[in-house]
């Protein structure tokens, strides 16, 4: 592979230990790496480093007003991110992370990063992958969007994703084919009286509501099995499973849906 950017196959002991080193060493000079993650290939920087946010902000060519959601090692990381954490957001996370959900709420407004737009939340996951997590456990909190040019398609392996975003990636973490058709996560916003749904995935309402039967579907919502990438779900068309608009209003009540999708293809 030409260029500065390295490639570590994470299928081999050897090249997975030198590569999260890598990546690990790249993040703390707020440089991006290229990640796996459960859904798609992500590229990852350093939460707390704003140059670090504007440079995979750039790598995708987006603007501030489509901040990256954050990607956490354990479900105890929620307390030092978010403020006022309902019961709710509490329970949900012991339920279904890692996995396929992922909570808006009030972000700690004494933490020193700027993820763009977020109007005082914050997207948070955690991801049920093995590489991923291993990482996050050496760095900490990682900003994390899909691994591709706006408009473009999700990558399904390191490989596809330095076709789009080459040496403006210093670290690519190859770990086999992720399936582009994969589930997007489900979003619920915790930042109201009620929690809302803001996009059903790959956890349903129904299994919300047996953790959380106060749970409600935000206006618009899709409630769907169809796959990310589909405009069913209400994700983008382009295939950016992860990728959300954090809630506008943190006083919004039950029945509104302020932590919207971003609009159709704007990845």
């Amino acid at each position: 592979m030409a260029g500065v950017s390295a490639m570590f196959d994470c299928s081999d002991p050897t090249e997975r230990s030198e590569g999260l080193a890598r990546a690990q060493r790249a993040l703390a000079s707020q440089q991006c790496v290229v990640i796996p993650t459960d859904t798609v290939y992500g590229i990852a920087a350093d939460a707390f480093a704003p140059q670090a946010v504007a440079a995979l902000l750039a790598a995708k060519g987006r603007g501030r007003s489509m901040p990256p959601p954050v990607l956490i090692p354990r479900v105890q990381t929620l307390d030092g991110l978010a403020v006022n954490v309902s019961l709710e957001a509490r329970r949900l996370a012991e339920e279904f992370w890692p996995g396929g959900l992922t909570l808006i709420c009030h972000a700690q407004p004494s933490l020193s990063w700027d993820l763009g737009d977020t109007f005082g939340t914050v997207a948070l996951r955690m991801p049920d992958d093995r590489v991923a997590l291993d990482l996050l456990i050496l760095t900490g909190p990682l900003a994390v969007s899909s691994a591709n040019r706006t408009g473009q398609p999700a990558a399904a392996t390191a490989a596809e994703a330095y076709e789009q975003l080459g040496d403006a990636v210093e670290v690519y973490l190859e770990d086999g084919p992720r399936s582009a058709d994969a589930g997007a996560s489900t979003i619920v916003d915790t930042t109201g009286d009620l929690p809302i749904v803001v996009r059903e995935g790959v956890i349903s309402f129904e299994e919300l509501r047996a953790v959380v039967p106060g749970v409600v579907l935000g206006t618009g919502t899709e409630a769907t099995d169809a796959p990310a990438g589909n405009p069913a779900t209400g994700s983008p068309a382009t295939g950016d499973p992860e990728d959300i608009t954090p809630a506008r209003n943190p006083s919004a009540g039950a029945g509104r849906a302020d932590g919207h999708l971003p609009p159709q293809g704007s990845n």
